[in-house]
């Protein structure tokens, strides 16, 4: 479980590596899960929705009557959560959201490992420069 902004996907980066380099049965028998909290609570009166990504927000004030007060809540990670916000979002077995961490090709998962967490810059660079521009950034959080 990390922040759901950029520094989150950081860490959650570094550790996927370690779980892929160190554990790597967890990965294999399906034990890792990356947990998803919430960027945004939005609320109108007495309704609020948590929103996940910035096209959520912007589906969700897109949704209101024109000229709809609302108000908006960017949690900047999750120590900014209260306490049941936290539990009822990313914590409750029965309201959470996880993603199963799964290898299809691990050939594949291991190159794209050693490009983006090795020690050689260049062939990072490249990668990025090749793929960044094709990634939808519309969620990017800066």
């Amino acid at each position: 479980m990390t922040d759901a902004d950029v520094d989150g996907s950081h860490i959650r980066t570094l550790l996927l590596t370690f779980f892929y380099r160190y554990q790597r049965d967890l990965v294999d028998q399906g034990y890792i899960y990356i947990a998803c909290p919430p960027l945004y609570k939005l609320e109108r009166g007495k309704n609020h929705t948590y929103c996940y990504s910035e096209r959520e927000l912007e589906d969700g004030i897109a949704a209101m009557p024109a000229n709809a007060k609302y108000n908006i809540q960017r949690f900047k990670g999750l120590g900014e959560m209260m306490p049941q916000q936290l539990w009822d979002t990313t914590m409750n077995p029965e309201s959470r959201t996880l993603k199963r961490v799964e290898i299809e090709d691990a050939a594949e998962a291991d190159r794209i490992f050693t490009v983006l967490m090795g020690d050689r810059v260049a062939p990072r660079r490249e990668f990025i420069e090749t793929y960044g521009p094709r990634l939808n950034m519309t969620d990017l959080d800066i």
